[in-house]
């Protein structure tokens, strides 16, 4: 027996050991394994004697030790090996394990209940909460004896050698409630919170402390488990604390930076902080110290470029400026002022990880007039702090273009100072076709509230609530600019004082209840000249100041007509005011614009409009036909019927009259352009008013069929599926592809160009339907199908084509709907859950007998071969193969017939995996070789490298191990070139069952990997096979438990998906995996294995389970 006085040294001599024979310094190790350095230093050293198993694990892992080795810790250190200890993890997944296995808990309710006493471990969690939290609003009737069971159940695995019916153990009923005890060595919850507590004790130890704290983190807490648990208040309460730690570590760390040893740390503090920010996207905060650390490690280039790419996040999805603590540590890195304490440090009692959200605008610097108005919001506003249960609402109203935005901000700037836990601004962009819904703000406001992505419930009502709750006795400023309605903007609204709102809307919106409302009115004379000089300058006005008297008056007074006077004035600065005045002065062309209402907004923009050339206004009418949010300039040439060059200068012309802005630069480094909203909509009455219906339609038909020309073009670059090219009548206009990407250079440009213009191109795709324009719509549509595929944008790929189906049915347009509802079979079959309705591979053989009865209406052969290679897939997982066969060989011939080499490559796929299922390996590598000299005649990589993958199956089958490896490389090579994750994910699996097969590391790596990818994408069929092979190899290993937990999960999946074999393979595999703990179970598994077997005619494999089943 070892002598327990002198364990811990020979233990730490033997880690030691152990780590300089993997060649790793400490600092590598603790990288590695998660366990800080000096803890590892502590052990080595002999200072911790009693090692917790959940670190001896880490380690053990991060060297790669043998089961000889791991034996050799276990000797030396019996006491504390971890052999019969039981730990609850939930900082990331809940994983539950015994010594240094994993024990399983298939059951979801005893899951469930586990994650949420744990979340309140030490705390009594009543009947009505844990109901609550498993079930919901319906929670089924057995649930007292299912929770009843779950806790049983749950007693046996954390203190198993307890007697079933003895009091005591961690799980204790307290009357109606139940409570569950852990202490630090079994729950990393529990030891997180202990080395705060030190860590706040313990001023000399701190750093080393908060970076173990942190380092036992896989992720955000339960992030596997469903919405009710990550969402649990408690849940979130645990996230926050982490980020506040983080925080904490990473201002230690920058304040003491002059030290060696604290500067050496940022290396930690990055990946802390990058542990974090992915969840947190929007995280000022956080994000600021990741690239102070970062610069602070040496690598001031991605720091600069972390800052890049979360401004220009902030500015693309929130259309915010970053605060300025981010641009306070952008400048330092820019400085190389990186070290020393930060402008705002974080203290973890009180910082709940989320920041002070200052998300205002700038206030807008040649502000002038509203003293007035001003005062009143800022009464309004400020009786916040007063003793009041009521909800102060300033809201201020009038037409497009007073000024609405402009005086909000300037009052909230003004305001700020007291309001210091932040200010929440968005702009709801009431004015546009399409509003922004109120669940979307509230979920970037509570983001900015430090709330986790993935804690924000689906539900727009539980959202308002947590917003709500959030914001409950903090002073904070809420700006909501631009409403559509009251009904937007209700859930918007915090719950009561001290926080208060200010709010704008063209109209009055007398459903938002105890709003004071502020009307706005025209500039006084006087503001409206301080206005002009502030835009124009005050010398000009000084000089001509009867003009400059005149020109307010004539422009209405109406601040955008101003500012607009003032902005042409400041881009010519040799006109004098006269010349512009006289220009206004025609009363026929400005004072019908003058009346009423919105029309003054008109008028105020027919300002520059009537200043520009005839083609620069004709160009201006048409760019308002469409709903574009931003567009390049080729697109405008298109309506012009000119090239880009000529284009250019009309551009010029409508940005110089703030008629257009500059919205960024496309892939090429050229100008993006967008409308204010108001400007769009006067841009369309007046191409109403002034062109004929011919014409816009002319311009439509240019406009949208240039996307569709560029899209055609580009998706003939891109590789994806090897359908058919089916085009409809749709007018296709000449584009200067050139001016878009560079000749000759293949996929990826085009790749770049549908992922700077995806946006464009699906509101090319709503206009159009909503135009009914569908041989259009399904033309353009059908162009992005590649795309989708090859970026994994199912949920986009499916919403598309369904919409466009239903117009092209509408119009009886049978080409149309075939071709939508070929791709949707795609999206339904593949990466549609079907939960235990077994309809994946029905609905697969069922829509490709639809879609073959659609395309022989259209008259089109290549699109029925298409067909029958979708039905023939359907046979095969049936287990109809000689049907299947059948059904591919007509395939082959008519895609021969027609020419489809696409066609002919997918048929010789099909047939290969009709023979493959009759184990006919040989002539499924025949059918094979040929699908891949044809996807390489097609110049399509991307079905090469799917091809390839189904030749390494078909060769691990037929145990030619080199052949597959080669073939899986070759895959996985042009996968990763094009970031087809789909394509990866299947290929992946492959080079698992290859390592497995060949009894070397790698194999659980790849596997995990796969897994992860597929449930990414949600592609059930292949969690399916990917769990089924995890299983495999944890059987192989010895882990019988984790085997069986992979593979009943497996069996539960497959039997969803309408795929005989695979479901008797995945049974077949279960029942070797129970056949020792639970032989029953084993026999039940085997039996419905081997029937399943027999209705597919594979006797031998029946026959082999018949053998096993009598044992």
């Amino acid at each position: 027996m070892v002598d327990p006085s002198d364990s811990g040294d020979r233990f730490g001599a033997l880690l030691q050991q152990f780590r300089v024979r993997a060649g790793l310094t400490q600092d590598e190790l603790a990288r590695r394994s998660g366990v800080s350095a000096r803890a590892i230093r502590d052990i080595e050293r002999g200072r911790v004697r009693q090692p917790q198993p959940e670190s001896l694990r880490r380690l053990a892992d991060a060297l790669h030790l043998t089961a000889a080795d791991r034996v050799r810790i276990q000797t030396v250190h019996p006491a504390h090996s971890g052999v019969d200890t039981v730990r609850v993890n939930l900082l990331g997944p809940l994983v539950v394990t015994r010594g240094a296995g994993r024990v399983p808990l298939p059951v979801a309710a005893q899951r469930g209940l586990l994650a949420l006493l744990t979340l309140r471990v030490g705390q009594p969690v009543g009947r009505d909460e844990i109901v609550d939290v498993l079930w919901g609003p319906s929670p089924p009737k057995t649930f007292a004896t299912q929770i009843h069971m779950a806790v049983a159940h749950l007693r046996t695995v954390l203190d198993p050698d307890r007697p079933l019916r003895q009091p005591g153990g961690p799980i204790e009923r307290v009357r109606d409630a139940y409570l569950l005890r852990l202490d630090a060595e079994q729950c990393d919850q529990v030891r997180f919170e202990a080395l705060i507590a030190r860590a706040q004790a313990r001023s000399a130890e701190q750093l080393d402390l908060l970076d173990e704290a942190l380092s036992g983190w896989r992720g955000a807490v339960l992030v596997d488990a469903g919405t009710r648990l990550r969402d649990h208040p408690d849940a979130q309460a645990l996230n926050q604390q982490r980020i506040a730690v983080a925080l904490r570590f990473a201002d230690l760390v920058n304040a003491t930076a002059g030290e060696t040893a604290a500067a050496q740390r940022y290396p930690t503090v990055v990946r802390h902080l990058r542990s974090i920010a992915g969840d947190e996207p929007y995280h000022e905060a956080l994000h600021a110290r990741l690239l102070l650390a970062q610069a602070g490690s040496g690598d001031r280039a991605t720091a600069l470029r972390t800052f890049a790419e979360f401004r220009r996040r902030l500015v693309d999805e929130l259309g915010v400026e970053p605060a300025r603590e981010m641009q306070d540590a952008y400048l330092r890195v820019l400085r190389d002022e990186t070290a020393g304490t930060p402008r705002a440090t974080v203290t973890i009692a009180q910082q709940d990880g989320s920041g002070t959200p200052s998300l205002l605008p700038p206030d807008i610097a040649d502000f002038s007039g509203r003293a007035a108005e001003s005062n009143r919001i800022e009464a309004t506003v400020s009786r916040s702090g007063q003793r009041r249960t009521a909800l102060p609402v300033a809201a201020i109203s009038g037409m497009g273009g007073i000024g609405k935005t402009a005086l909000a901000l300037h009052v909230a700037h003004r305001l700020a100072g007291a309001f210091p836990d932040g200010q929440l601004y968005v702009n709801l962009r009431g004015a546009e076709p399409d509003p922004v819904a109120s669940g979307d703000a509230l979920s970037r406001f509570l983001r900015f509230l430090g709330v986790d992505s993935r804690a924000i419930p689906d539900d727009v009502g539980e959202r308002a609530a947590l917003y709500r709750n959030r914001l409950a006795g903090l002073r904070m400023l809420v700006v909501l600019d631009n409403a559509a309605s009251a009904e937007q903007v209700r859930p918007l609204l915090p719950g009561a004082p001290p926080c208060a709102v200010l709010l704008t809307s063209r109209t009055r919106l007398t459903g938002v209840e105890g709003a004071q409302w502020v009307d706005l009115d025209v500039f006084e004379p006087e503001d409206a000249l301080r206005l002009l000089a502030n835009l124009a300058g005050r010398q000009r006005v000084a000089d001509e100041p009867d003009e400059a008297a005149e020109l307010v008056r004539l422009c209405g007074q109406l601040p955008l007509a101003v500012r607009v006077a003032g902005a042409r004035l400041a881009a010519r600065p040799s006109w004098r005011l006269a010349h512009l005045t006289g220009m206004l002065r025609d009363e026929r062309r400005r004072l019908d614009h003058l009346s009423l209402g919105d029309l003054e907004v008109r008028a105020s923009l027919a300002f520059s409009y009537e200043g520009l050339d005839p083609m620069t206004c004709r160009l201006f009418r048409l760019l308002g036909l469409f709903d574009l949010a931003r567009f390049p300039a080729w697109f405008a040439a298109c309506l012009l019927e000119s090239d880009t060059d000529g284009v250019l200068p009309h551009l010029d012309a409508l940005v110089d009259a703030q008629l257009l802005s500059i919205a960024g630069v496309d892939q090429r480094g050229h100008d993006q352009y967008r409308f204010h909203d108001l400007v769009r909509l006067f841009a369309r009455q007046r191409a109403e008013a002034e062109d004929s219906d011919a014409d816009r339609e002319r311009a439509l038909d240019r406009g949208l069929g240039g996307w569709l020309a560029v899209a055609a073009d580009a998706a003939s670059r891109v590789p994806g599926p090897c359908y058919a090219t089916i085009n409809g009548a749709a007018f296709r206009p000449v584009v200067d592809l050139e001016a878009i990407y560079p000749p000759g250079d293949g996929g990826d440009a085009a790749l770049a160009w549908f992922d700077a213009e995806r946006a464009a191109l699906l509101s090319a795709v709503r206009q159009a339907c909503d135009l009914d324009r569908h041989e259009l719509a399904f033309d353009l549509a059908g162009s992005l199908e590649k795309y989708f595929d090859l970026r994994g944008m199912y949920t986009e790929w499916g919403a598309t084509n369904e919409r466009v189906m239903e117009v092209c049915q509408r119009h009886g347009n049978l080409l149309g709907e075939a071709v939508m509802l070929r791709g949707l079979i795609d999206v339904m079959a593949w990466n549609t859950s079907h939960n235990d309705d077994d309809q994946a591979m029905a609905l697969l053989y069922d829509a490709g007998l639809r879609l073959r009865t659609l395309f022989q209406k259209a008259g089109d052969q290549r699109g029925i071969a298409d067909a029958a290679v979708i039905a023939s897939w359907g046979l095969t997982a049936r287990g109809a193969y000689a049907e299947a066969v059948d059904t591919g060989n007509d395939a082959l011939r008519l895609a021969d017939a027609t020419g489809h080499v696409g066609g002919q490559a997918r048929a010789n796929v099909a047939l290969a995996l009709a023979w493959r299922e009759q184990r006919r390996v040989d002539l499924a590598l025949g059918h094979l070789r040929s699908a891949l000299i044809q996807a390489r005649k097609l110049g399509n990589p991307r079905y090469e490298a799917t091809v390839l993958q189904f030749i390494g199956v078909a060769h691990l089958e037929a145990g030619e191990l080199d052949a597959s490896r080669h073939a899986v490389d070759d895959s996985l090579a042009i996968s990763r070139r094009y970031r087809d994750h789909y394509a990866e994910a299947l290929t992946m699996l492959v080079l698992a069952q290859l390592h497995h097969a060949r009894a070397e590391p790698g194999g659980r790596e790849a596997a995990e990997a796969s897994l992860a990818l597929g449930r990414e994408y949600n592609l059930p069929h292949h969690i399916a096979d990917a769990l089924g092979v995890l299983g495999d190899i944890a059987l192989r290993e010895g882990h019988t438990a984790e085997a069986t937990a992979h593979l009943a999960e497996s069996v539960q999946l497959w039997r969803t998906r309408g795929w005989p074999s695979y479901l008797a393979g995945a049974l077949e595999r279960l029942g070797t995996a129970t056949r020792e703990t639970d032989p029953t179970a084993s026999r039940q598994a085997w039996t419905e294995a081997r029937d399943l077997y027999t209705s597919l005619g594979n006797t031998d494999r029946a026959a082999e389970l018949d053998t096993l089943i009598a044992r």
